[in-house]
C-alpha cells in the first residue's frame, strides 16, 4: 500500500475515533455542577479537542475530489459520487427515524412520526445532521474543480484567505452573507485540496501548523470550560461550531500530521488502521446503534475518565463489526458505500 492511500486511511479512522468521542461525551455537558468539577472538565475538554472530525472528513473529499484530473463526466458523477452517498442516506433516515420512537420506556410511534415527517428540515438521529451539510457540497465540487483545473494558485490562495477571514467573522459573530452554512463548509473542500497538493512536509512547515493548530485547541477548550464555569452552565458561543478558524486551524494541524506520520508507522499498524479506514462511514453511520443502551438506561453513569474511552471501544468496534458483517453480500453492501 502506497503513503499516499495509507495517509487517508489514517485520517479516516482519527475522525471517526474522534466522532464517537463527541457522541459518547455528549450525556455530560450539561452535567456541571453535578459531577466533580474535573470529571466534567475532561469530558468538555474532549469536546472541545475533537471538533475537527468532521471537517476532516469534508477535508478527504476535497484532496481527493478535486486532484481528480479526468474530465468531468456528468453522468458518472450523479451515478457514482451523489447517488452513492444519497440513496444510503435516506434508507438509514428512515431507520433512525423509527429507532427515534424507542426508550428505556418502550416505542413512542408519535414521536417516531414527528421525527420522520420532518426529515426534509431536521436530521431523524442526532448523527445524520452531517449529511445535510455534506450532500450539497456536491454540487459545488465540480466548481472548485474547474477552478483548480482552470486558474493559477494564486487565485486558489485569494479564494482560500478570503474563506479564512469569514471564519474569524463567524466565530466573532459579525454576521452577513458570508455567515451561510453552506459556503462556510466548502472552505474545507479547498483546503484540504491545499494541504494535500500544495503544503509540503517540511519540519517548518509542520511546526506553524502544530502551533497554530495547538494553540487553537488550547483556546477552545479554555473558552468553554471558563465560560460555562464563569455561568454556572454548560456555553459554548461558537467555539464549538465546524465554521469557525479554531477549527480550522485544528483541522489543518491534525491533517498535515497525519500526512507526516503515516509513513512512520508500522506494518501491521497500517494494515489494521486500512482495515478499519474501509469500513469508516460504515462506523460513522452505525455506531449510534450501539450508544443507544447507554443513552436510553443511563449506563453513562460513572467517571468520563474511563466510561467514555470504554463506549468509544465498545460503540466502535459494534459497529465495525456489523459494517464488515453488511459488506459481505451484495444486497447489503450498497447500504455502507
Amino acid at each position: 500500500m502506497t503513503q499516499r492511500v495509507f495517509f487517508f486511511d489514517l485520517l479516516r479512522c482519527v475522525a471517526a475515533i474522534a466522532v464517537i468521542a463527541i457522541h459518547v461525551l455528549a450525556p455530560y455537558r450539561d452535567l456541571l455542577g453535578v459531577i466533580p468539577l474535573y470529571e466534567w472538565s475532561f469530558a468538555v475538554g474532549v469536546n472541545s479537542m475533537t471538533r475537527w472530525a468532521v471537517p476532516v472528513f469534508i477535508m478527504i473529499s476535497g484532496a481527493l475530489l478535486l486532484s481528480d484530473t479526468r474530465p468531468f463526466d456528468l453522468k458518472y458523477y450523479l451515478r457514482r459520487r451523489v447517488g452513492k452517498v444519497l440513496l444510503p442516506f435516506i434508507v438509514w433516515s428512515l431507520f433512525y427515524a423509527y429507532l427515534s420512537g424507542w426508550s428505556a420506556n418502550g416505542f413512542d410511534a408519535t414521536l417516531s412520526r414527528e421525527v420522520l415527517f420532518n426529515m426534509g428540515q431536521h436530521e431523524t438521529y442526532y448523527h445524520l445532521g452531517f449529511f445535510y451539510y455534506f450532500i450539497p457540497l456536491y454540487f459545488v465540487i465540480p466548481f472548485f474543480q474547474y477552478l483548480v483545473k482552470n486558474t493559477d494558485d494564486s487565485a486558489l490562495y485569494a479564494l482560500l484567505s478570503m474563506w479564512l477571514v469569514t471564519t474569524v467573522f463567524f466565530l466573532v459573530r459579525f454576521d452577513g452573507l458570508w455567515s451561510n452554512q453552506y459556503y462556510l463548509y466548502s472552505g474545507y473542500l479547498l483546503l484540504g485540496y491545499v494541504c494535500y497538493q500544495k503544503l509540503a512536509t517540511t519540519k517548518s512547515v509542520l511546526s506553524l501548523v502544530t502551533l497554530l493548530g495547538g494553540a487553537a485547541l488550547a483556546c477552545t477548550a479554555i473558552a468553554v470550560i471558563c465560560g460555562s464555569i464563569e455561568q454556572q452552565q454548560y456555553t459554548f458561543g461558537r467555539w464549538l461550531s465546524y465554521k469557525t478558524l479554531n477549527t480550522v486551524l485544528a483541522a489543518s494541524m491534525v491533517f498535515m500530521l497525519c500526512r507526516y506520520f503515516a509513513d512512520r508507522l508500522s506494518e501491521r499498524s497500517q494494515k489494521v488502521i486500512s482495515f478499519i479506514s474501509t469500513y469508516s462511514l460504515g462506523i460513522y453511520i452505525l455506531h449510534p446503534l450501539f450508544l443507544w443502551p447507554m443513552k436510553a438506561y443511563g449506563w453513562h453513569q460513572g467517571n468520563p475518565l474511563w466510561v467514555i474511552p470504554v463506549w468509544i471501544i465498545l460503540s466502535g468496534s459494534g459497529a465495525l463489526a456489523l459494517s464488515w458483517l453488511l459488506s459481505r453480500s451484495s444486497k447489503t453492501r450498497w447500504l455502507l458505500p
